[in-house]
């Protein structure tokens, strides 16, 4: 899988960059986690900073368009993205942190 950012866009009153890019694969699309973990790792962020929005494949094609947004801190994210996308996203609140804390005890 190779990811191509096509353009960032910063946004510092929500403390984050507006990433588009293309993404091309050899298989199926991939899921949303790996091309998460993947675009983290090309910024050199972590996983929970990085909050990915759309990803859409042309019937046919190798290639997939996306629209991700890259915080400054996985808190940043926690504050401003809607509860469904961190979900998505498998970016767990400080809520879920403690009561997984708690279950493991």
């Amino acid at each position: 899988m190779d990811i191509d950012i096509t353009a960032e866009d910063e946004n510092p009153m929500l403390h984050r960059t507006d990433v588009r890019f293309e993404l091309s694969h050899d298989e199926a699309t991939p899921s949303r986690l790996s091309v998460r973990d993947s675009l983290a790792a090309m910024l050199n962020k972590d996983a929970g900073e990085v909050v990915v929005h759309e990803l859409d494949t042309k019937f046919g094609l190798r290639k997939t368009l996306g629209y991700a947004k890259v915080y400054e801190s996985s808190d940043a994210a926690r504050d401003v993205e809607q509860e469904y996308m961190l979900e998505r996203n498998k970016i767990a609140g400080e809520d879920d942190e403690t009561d997984a804390e708690a279950g493991e005890a």
